[in-house]
């Protein structure tokens, strides 16, 4: 049998599945019929097998990418076990204390580099004992090579003090977590978007052994610390400052458009007040326009990372420039009335990835939420 006998054949057999269908329908004393043809049945059916093929394939890059992720997780226990493993760092003492002395020299210049890099408002614990294993490690060098029981001790407080701060960064991660799911956000989304951003640091810095692989327990701390930045630089970055002083006019939300009398989407807040009332920077964060939109009319947008940008409208004069850095509070323009506008005010924005959100929950709760937060990460970790 050929190929396209056999071909022909599965054509027919799929045909056979889906005849022409004639339906009839009385409307008004009339009765109209509706024949649905064999190739548009075919047609919606393939269309619903390929989404639904979609649905699953993109249930599968899921699943996937959170095996990898619980995989690496493994991977990365067994190996700190393996090198926290007293026995085989007795071994390495042993053979080559001169090799020992500059992976010591190596992993300090890590801690050196990373203490060096962290914001201003982290307090860096200060190393508490070493753990059982560690001290463990520094009885049995003391008592095998005596000569080097002085690394060993070396070593033992520089494990105690990356171990108090990788549970000082995961708290603090824990905190900043909280906080933006308080604000309706996805502390996930945040940090899938900074791992794509990575551009490296210290970490990458610090490598041991003969095989040039990273200490686990290191890269656990450049993990914890990466994470911490990543949620606190998101935090930080949230619109928390009243960008002009005077009365909400308008809400986020469905509106009577002034205009046409009809329904509309209001993608922002209104503030209503003088020609030249002075307007604020919501928050920290990179001028990214500053000129003239459709409807908008006289613009500033400030780009706060992150996919996070505020727009500020309607105004009647600019006091910054693109590609400028300010502050929560910075004086960016004046209120005014250009564009779609019916009178002096200000409108303000807040957009994630480009969609606009409401301003409301983040300019009335993120102030108390980033105080508290801010108060917290000051204390001393225990």
């Amino acid at each position: 049998m050929s190929d396209n006998t056999t071909a022909g054949g599965w054509v027919r057999r799929v045909r056979s599945w889906f005849p022409d269908r004639e339906f009839f329908m009385r409307s008004e004393g009339q009765v109209r019929f509706v024949t649905v043809s064999s190739r548009v049945q075919m047609t919606a059916a393939g269309l619903g097998a390929a989404a639904l093929f979609a649905f699953i394939g993109t249930l599968g890059a899921i699943s996937w990418s959170q095996y990898r992720a619980s995989t690496d997780r493994v991977v990365l226990a067994e190996r700190e076990h393996r090198v926290a493993d007293s026995e085989e760092r007795l071994a390495n003492y042993r053979d080559d204390i001169d090799e020992v002395t500059d992976d010591l020299q190596r992993r300090q210049k890590f801690i050196e580099d990373m203490v060096a890099s962290l914001p201003a408002d982290v307090i860096v614990p200060a190393a508490g004992d070493s753990d059982t294993a560690a001290a463990a490690t520094v009885e049995k060098v003391s008592m095998v090579v005596p000569e080097a029981a002085d690394l060993a001790m070396i070593e033992a407080r520089q494990l105690a003090f990356v171990e108090g701060m990788t549970r000082f960064a995961d708290e603090r991660s824990s905190r900043a977590a909280a906080a933006l799911r308080t604000l309706g956000l996805n502390p996930d989304t945040v940090l899938r978007r900074a791992e794509r951003e990575a551009m490296g640091g210290p970490l990458e810095k610090l490598t041991t052994g003969s095989d040039d692989a990273l200490d686990p327990r290191f890269e656990r701390l450049g993990l914890s610390l990466a994470r911490m930045s990543a949620l606190e630089t998101s935090l930080d970055a949230l619109p928390h400052f009243k960008p002009a002083n005077t009365r909400l006019s308008s809400s986020f939300g469905f509106r009577r458009d002034p205009f046409n009398g009809r329904g509309a989407m209001h993608s922002g807040l209104d503030f209503a007040g003088p020609q030249g009332t002075p307007i604020a920077a919501a928050s920290k964060g990179r001028v990214s326009f500053v000129g003239r939109r459709s409807g908008y009319g006289n613009t500033v947008e400030i780009d706060h990372g992150g996919g996070l940008m505020t727009r500020y409208a309607h105004l009647s004069a600019f006091k910054v420039q693109a590609g400028q850095q300010v502050e929560a509070g910075t004086a960016i323009a004046a209120m005014g009335s250009t564009g779609r506008s019916t009178g002096s005010h200000l409108h303000f924005e807040v957009r994630i990835d480009g969609r606009a959100v409401n301003p409301r929950p983040f300019l009335e709760t993120a102030p108390n939420v980033l105080k508290e937060v801010r108060r917290a990460s000051a204390r001393p970790s225990r």
